[in-house]
């Protein structure tokens, strides 16, 4: 048996989650491995060049609106200035009247500044992105991609130890430290505090820890639509992002005259096949004409011209799983970030560097982040016995290490 390489700090996964995560703890200026089971960086979903970032107003949850908000301030800060495509426009949905005041509150109350999330007009809206359609503006979106930022954050460095091509099967406590192993069993590496940041790969990992991750795939296909100079759809196209039910950027033109437009994405539960379909390119042309409210639009004239098909990972309360796992000492996880690569990579990487380090979560609690946030996101909330029952999944008795409130400091 080879004996085992020793680090203090090991990330699984050189995705974008594992790279924010690791370049984070180098900045404080510690060491750390990275290992990666593919042949490169950046594989799978984070591989995708046209992620956006953006707050979400949706229906969802309070805290999720509120974990948007803060990890997009988060994005914004680490990654802004590499933007593409910057400025999106998240159109009210059709027969919901424009109300500008009630509007305005409604994002005061969530905590969106005017400089990051303002109401506009059709009309505005037109002037803004091109497209006539009343919502919200969100000056400060912006697209970027992934495959390209997670290598700029590993860039060579004498505190980067970086593996390729080693697969971490299982977990084994070995006293004050883990050992990481393939399927054979073959030890490979000590470590010790390990961060789990693989995608769906997650799940086998941590249940060789007797921890049960409720981790599921879902397929989405991104479609590339050729259009013809003298098609209707020429005119429509949007000057920026477009978010809602589906998402689209900002058309670009081939040298032949055409325009290249890119609409996502399907949404396909427990699917993990990555080829190309022509249902969801049909299934993404519907969505082109919602975002552009262009129903009577000849959808035959969005001709597929290429896919990009990510499997993504996502929880079943569809909150990401970002933190420390006390049943289990110097194991962290940050998985199940779904289509929020981008946002939940940022916050993941300042809140378990924090842990990691035993940081002092000040940045975090200026920005609102409290301990009933990161229980939240904890992965010992689906655990037997840290959620009461009539609270269901969705709750939390777990108590991080943070402070309440940004009054507590």
């Amino acid at each position: 048996m080879i004996a085992p390489q020793h680090h203090g700090i090991v990330v699984i996964g050189a995705g974008i989650a594992g790279a924010s995560i690791a370049q984070e703890i180098i900045s404080r200026g510690h060491a750390v491995c990275v290992v990666e089971a593919e042949s490169d960086l950046a594989t799978a979903c984070s591989s995708h060049a046209y992620a956006i970032a953006h707050p979400h107003i949706t229906r969802g949850s309070a805290k999720l609106l509120q974990l948007t908000r803060i990890a997009f301030e988060l994005a914004l800060a680490r990654w802004g200035d590499q933007w593409v495509h910057r400025g999106a426009l998240q159109p009210l949905k059709n027969g919901v009247d424009f109300d500008r005041d009630a509007m305005a509150l409604q994002l005061n109350e969530l905590g969106l500044r005017s400089e990051i999330a303002l109401p506009v007009s059709a009309e505005e809206a037109s002037q803004l992105a091109g497209v006539a359609r009343a919502g919200v503006w969100f000056a400060n979106a912006g697209m970027l991609s992934l495959e390209k930022t997670a290598k700029q954050l590993l860039h060579p460095c004498a505190q980067l130890t970086q593996i390729n091509q080693m697969k971490i099967d299982f977990l084994v406590r070995e006293g004050n430290h883990w050992l990481l192993t393939d399927a054979s069993k073959k030890i490979t590496i000590r470590a010790d505090k390990v961060i789990v940041a693989a995608g769906l790969a997650s799940k086998k990992i941590m249940s060789s820890v007797q921890i049960k991750l409720p981790l599921k795939p879902v397929r989405g296909q991104l479609s590339f639509f050729k259009i013809r100079p003298n098609s209707n759809w020429a005119a429509r196209l949007p000057r920026a992002i477009i978010c809602g039910d589906g998402y689209c950027i900002p058309a670009s033109q081939l040298e032949n005259g055409d325009m290249r437009w890119i609409v996502g994405s399907s949404f396909d539960e427990n699917e993990t096949d990555n080829h190309p379909r022509h249902e969801s390119d049909r299934f993404n042309q519907e969505q082109a004409a919602g975002l552009l409210n262009y129903a009577e639009g000849d959808q035959s004239e969005l001709m597929p011209d290429g896919q990009f098909v990510g499997i993504r990972c996502v929880a079943g309360d569809r909150l990401p799983i970002i933190g420390a796992l006390p049943q289990q000492p110097g194991i962290f996880v940050a998985t199940a970030l779904g289509s929020r690569g981008i946002l939940w990579s940022a916050l993941a990487a300042k809140l378990i560097a924090d842990q990691v380090l035993a940081g002092d979560f000040a940045l975090l609690t200026r920005l609102g982040f409290t301990s009933a946030l990161a229980a939240a996101l904890a992965p010992d909330r689906f655990l037997a016995g840290a959620v009461p029952p009539a609270l269901g999944a969705f709750a939390s008795n777990s108590n991080p290490i943070l402070p309440p409130s940004p009054r507590a400091r």
